[in-house]
């Protein structure tokens, strides 16, 4: 794809004006990195970074039937989700493969407000324009621009801005006026670290941007460091760790599989995922410590001791938190206990590789204590 066939988000001056990489990602041309992938990954780690996710693509489905019909197709219970809560879940095919990781949650209340990944939207919104019926309606907001900022200072940041924000706990979220316009906020993020996600006005996105930017513990991030947090933090890319084929149990996504809704086993793809459930799947997402030589990237063999290739990896690189290399990939289950030795193939070398547990890096979300 050439940067004449690029579309390009409602930032994309800013982030060429502090001095960007740009790189085609999802059909846009998206920064990469601005300062270098290491430090802005630290950086995130250690303060707060901000990121353009506007590729993503947001939505709105309303209507008496909206959250009826919305469960037809993924496995989470929404009709039980209480408002001003959000949830991580799956679209899924009749033969209960992920046509897309999402977040959908009920920031006020009219229906359900979705953010699907940037890759998948087109088939996302076509996928429910022609299987959402009765009073359910679709309605793609392509006037919206969608900015993350996350880090162990991002509340900090945005509760100087808007006291009210220091109320949400992890998945929180709700419609609000913030920086004078009206917006979708979410406590929430893809980097294992606390966080916001905030859906505004396109138009006015870029003084949204400039002004989070001018707080001295706020650097924007890049898709390169995006890409190496959500790595630490064990989240699946869709596309490369999970994609139609691979079902939530292959996925090791049983979280979002809400046990009212499997009782219920009324949603796309449910005689597979009970199937898996009950007998195990074929193959099983697992977390590899690579012990030795260079990553492990997507596409290299996983073998077993013996130097029989039983698997692939899906993601890999080096763990700036940990100072070592890492990677996620398939296996048969029959390999996948924690501590398994297995070996990965790079460059046509073998080199020793551990199950271990994900995240590689603990996740660090705000929970608001029980009451």
């Amino acid at each position: 794809m050439t940067d004449q066939t690029l579309k390009t988000t409602v930032l994309n001056a800013a982030h060429r004006a502090l001095g960007a990489r740009m790189v085609g990602f999802g059909g846009y041309d998206m920064p990469v990195q601005y300062e270098g992938v290491l430090a802005e990954h630290r950086w995130t780690r250690e303060h707060a970074g901000l990121f353009d996710v506007s590729h993503m693509g947001q939505c709105k489905i309303t209507g008496a039937d909206a959250i009826a019909q919305f469960e037809r197709f993924v496995p989470g219970d929404y009709a039980a989700l209480k408002a001003g809560r959000q949830k991580y879940s799956l679209l899924l095919n009749d033969q209960g493969g992920i046509i897309d990781d999402l977040m959908a949650g009920k920031p006020d209340h009219d229906g359900l407000y979705v953010v699907v990944n940037a890759g998948n939207k087109d088939e996302d919104f076509a996928f429910w324009r022609a299987h959402l019926s009765g009073d359910a309606t679709l309605t793609v907001l392509d006037n919206r621009a969608l900015i993350a900022i996350q880090g162990p200072e991002a509340a900090e940041v945005m509760i100087a801005h808007e006291p009210v924000l220091a109320e949400f706990g992890f998945m929180d979220c709700a419609r609000l006026m913030l920086f004078g316009v009206d917006c979708y906020v979410s406590r929430s993020g893809y980097t294992g670290e606390d966080g916001y996600e905030i859906s505004v006005p396109a138009a006015e996105a870029e003084r949204v941007w400039n002004r989070i930017l001018e707080d001295a513990r706020v650097k924007p991030i890049g898709l390169g460091a995006r890409d190496s947090l959500r790595l630490e933090a064990g989240l699946p890319l869709h596309g490369h760790d999970i994609d139609a084929t691979t079902s939530p149990v292959e996925g090791a996504l049983t979280f979002a599989l809400s046990k009212s809704r499997m009782e219920a086993a009324d949603f796309n793809g449910a005689a597979r995922i009970l199937k898996e459930r009950a007998e195990g799947p074929a193959r099983v997402r697992v977390g590899l410590s690579v012990k030795e030589g260079a990553p492990a990237r997507e596409g290299a063999e996983i073998a077993d001791a013996n130097g029989t290739v039983i698997g692939t990896v899906t993601s890999g690189g080096p763990s700036p938190t940990l100072g070592r290399n890492i990677a996620m990939g398939y296996v048969p289950p029959s390999h996948a206990a924690l501590g398994t030795d297995l070996q990965v193939i790079v460059r046509g070398r073998a080199a020793a590789a551990e199950v271990i547990d994900t995240p590689f890096v603990a996740q660090r979300y705000f929970r608001k204590p029980k009451v």
